[in-house]
């Protein structure tokens, strides 16, 4: 017969309400004495009955992640540190794809309140604000991972994308770079429309027209990048530089590259924007701005776990990016024109 929390007390003799709040990680008790209770339902081979507790604290202590597709490597990091979280709070994530589509993504948060999470986080959103007049209509909170919508939300995590380009941008410039081309994603990303910011800003601080004709236009993608790229290379005076989007699409600008037989960094300096963990495992490594994915998933669900605990907050958090230089980037001199 499976032990109960009134077996745990009378072996720590102490009392039920003493357990359960030790084993739910309560700051009520005393620190020694948890550990203490921890410890002995441990050895006894103690289970918690999740069924039972979800019952008589209406909880579930599960939450729901709505992603764009499990296939990005980006979402994998942000979930490894969601689920750290998670994992020490005794809860489980339920994982759901929204494709990138609006309305698919509300349908989802609405099917994971309707099966009782306690807390949603979307990654990516594309309906971001819209949130605001549905949190009293789901009764659950929701926190939302780089956000793709215009328009803030009270609970939101996100990269500072305009400063990362930025950053990225007069690094390339600071190499003697002029033609500085710019491959975006053409599916109406926010993060992409902060990151030409970025990209125009540091041209301009560095005294650099704009040239529309180096602004090429991928789908966040290997393939895109490849395409983009190409178009790049037709211009009869090519770019000397080019600051993708994102890591998947430098991976497909790489190929492109190679393909036509064009040396990186000897004849073009390419960077990305991520720091996915193959980014410096790719020929030649590729130098990017690195985003704390893991962090970004742990911050988003310690926030959540405040509000579940009914803290009134409003979280709006831009994280900096950090610029990482490996050897796809090198100074204009070096280059063969």
């Amino acid at each position: 017969m499976p032990l109960s929390i009134k077996d745990v007390a009378r072996l720590a003799r102490v009392s039920h309400s003493t357990v359960s709040r030790a084993l739910a990680n309560s700051q009520a008790v005393n620190r020694l004495t948890a550990e203490r209770i921890r410890r002995i339902a441990k050895d006894a081979g103690y289970r918690p009955n999740t069924i039972g507790r979800s019952l008589a604290t209406s909880r579930t202590r599960t939450i729901g992640f709505v992603v764009t597709t499990v296939a990005d490597p980006f979402v994998a990091e942000v979930a490894a540190g969601i689920e750290d979280v998670a994992r020490q709070r005794g809860y489980a994530v339920f994982l759901a794809n929204s494709n990138a589509d609006p309305d698919r993504e509300v349908a989802v948060v609405r099917s994971f309140q309707e099966r009782r999470v306690d807390g949603v986080i979307v990654m990516a959103s594309r309906v971001g604000g819209l949130y605001m007049p549905l949190l009293a209509e789901l009764d659950v909170p929701i926190m939302l991972v780089d956000n793709q919508h215009p328009g803030g939300f009270a609970h939101s995590i996100s990269i500072d994308d305009r400063g990362g380009a930025r950053l990225m941008t007069s690094h390339l410039a600071a190499l003697g770079h002029k033609r500085i081309a710019y491959v975006g994603d053409r599916n109406g990303m926010q993060s992409d429309a902060d990151r030409m910011s970025g990209y125009a800003d540091a041209l301009q601080s560095s005294g650099i027209e704009l040239d529309a004709a180096y602004v090429a236009l991928g789908n966040g993608a290997p393939a895109g990048g490849l395409e983009a790229m190409q178009s790049l290379l037709a211009l009869k005076q090519r770019p000397t530089a080019v600051f993708c989007y994102n890591d998947m699409t430098a991976i497909g600008a790489l190929r492109a590259l190679h393909k036509a037989g064009v040396r990186v960094p000897a004849e073009m300096s390419v960077a990305g924007f991520d720091d996915l963990a193959i980014a410096s495992f790719l020929q030649p490594p590729l130098t990017t701005v690195r985003q704390p994915k893991a962090e970004m998933g742990r911050q988003a669900a310690a926030i959540l776990f405040e509000l579940l605990e009914g803290k009134q907050l409003e979280a709006r958090i831009t994280v900096p990016g950090e610029l990482i230089v490996r050897e796809s980037t090198a100074p204009l001199g070096s280059i063969a024109l």
